[in-house]
């Protein structure tokens, strides 16, 4: 996936929170593909059930930019809400009818033929691998989506989806931040190391809880002075620890602000050696390494 996508993504899920208008969500592109970032995250349940057209009418207020950019959304979670009336309960929806739908509706919300790649959201209790592999044929066929993924998925359920497909899942996205390091020794990012199968990491600025880390905690006091020694950010740091694993992980920004994107993929050229980074990292747990 890392030829494919750009390493770093930004993330369309607070559009509804943005206050921008078509043009200015436009313009937002423009300045992401001006500074190398192609690949832009979506789900159809993300803003209620309306970011993907927002995003659309953005790419109406510019055409040419669906032939520059590359389009990830995600299906599979069902939310109780006024634009879904015939939800009841939150639950898991994947089967075949419902992928299919959601993906060809995602396509009618954006405007556009085709989506770079589709993930499953979540994984499902009542998930049929078999009738995924049947809703993943058919729209890969009808030349709808590209290539496929998942999200949140541990590596069991990685490997139960896999066995029935014809061709290899391109990406995992979980969480996975100085905030949340779980998916280091659950076996996750091993699985995409050993498959070639690129991480993308939700959330990995915590939700914007690293910025408000106390600084006399020990993950404050280690971001903080790592920050003065290499004259860089909190956030360029959390970045920069997440580009050195090597399974590749892709990040997944949550801004809407060009300056604040331009200075997250300057962490790109940022190499934090191995001791920097184990810092971090016993500064997150909180506790040595064993």
């Amino acid at each position: 996936m890392s030829k494919e996508f750009s390493r770093l993504i930004l993330g369309i899920w607070r559009i509804g929170d943005w206050n921008m208008s078509p043009a200015e969500v436009a313009g937002l592109v423009e300045g992401c593909l001006e500074l190398g970032i192609d690949t832009f995250d979506l789900a159809d349940i993300y803003t209620g059930y309306q970011c993907e057209g927002l995003f659309g009418k953005a790419l109406a207020a510019n055409p040419d930019l669906k032939s520059k950019i590359r389009l990830i959304s995600k299906c599979g979670i069902a939310l109780v809400t006024e634009a879904r009336p015939q939800h009841r309960v939150k639950h898991y929806n994947t089967s075949r009818e419902h992928i299919v739908a959601s993906a060809e509706n995602s396509l009618r919300q954006m405007g556009v033929d085709k989506l770079d790649l589709l993930l499953i959201h979540r994984p499902d209790p009542l998930m049929d691998a078999d009738e995924i592999a049947e809703a993943f044929g058919a729209l890969k066929r009808a030349g709808k989506v590209d290539r496929f993924g998942v999200s949140n998925f541990l590596p069991h359920q990685f490997e139960l989806l896999q066995s029935r497909l014809d061709e290899p899942l391109v990406a995992n996205q979980v969480e996975v931040s100085l905030l949340h390091t779980d998916t280091l020794f659950d076996g996750t990012l091993d699985q995409c190391q050993r498959l070639h199968v690129a991480p993308q990491a939700w959330s990995p600025l915590g939700g914007g809880r690293l910025s408000n880390e106390p600084a006399d905690t020990p993950l404050g006091q280690v971001l903080d002075r790592l920050g003065e020694e290499l004259k860089l950010t909190r956030e360029q740091l959390a970045i920069a620890w997440l580009l050195r694993h090597p399974a590749g992980i892709h990040p997944v920004l949550g801004t809407g602000k060009i300056e604040r994107v331009r200075q997250l993929v300057a962490a790109q050229s940022i190499a934090l050696d191995r001791q920097q980074w184990f810092e971090l990292l016993e500064a997150a747990m909180g506790r040595e390494m064993p």
